[in-house]
């Protein structure tokens, strides 16, 4: 429901809306990156996307857990099998939010962590995993 959920929060753009923004903000740079998205609201999907990952070729993994960030050990579990960075993004600054969104179980397995600034995020996660 991204772009539809709490957009005072979120934000309006859809992972597509993003996407763009991103791929926009790389080609500005001159940045040309190879780019997989994924949504789910699904933990058990997240958890096999995650698998995917470990088994192919990727050089980073950026990901917005959401609320699964705050209690799924499966996600952390999963996560840390990767031997590549792992950059954890929110959109919202989670620190400024209801005290249970200040533990953040999947960072535990996160090389670094971006949030707060809005769709942004995303694209500064991409950059950091390029430098």
């Amino acid at each position: 429901m991204l772009g539809k959920r709490e957009p005072e929060i979120y934000g309006k753009d859809s992972l597509s809306d993003i996407e763009k923004y991103t791929n926009d903000e790389l080609k500005k740079l001159g940045k040309t990156v190879e780019t997989s998205w994924y949504q789910s609201n699904s933990e058990e999907e997240i958890i096999e996307k995650i698998h995917d990952t470990f088994s192919s070729d990727f050089s980073g993994l950026i990901i917005n857990p959401g609320a699964f960030s705050h209690t799924s050990i499966a996600i952390l579990d999963a996560l840390s099998m990767l031997k590549i960075p792992i950059i954890e993004v929110h959109l919202s600054n989670t620190n400024r939010r209801e005290d249970f969104r200040k533990t953040k179980i999947t960072a535990q397995s996160s090389t670094g962590m971006i949030e707060g600034l809005g769709k942004k995020v995303y694209y500064l996660a991409v950059i950091s995993l390029i430098d």
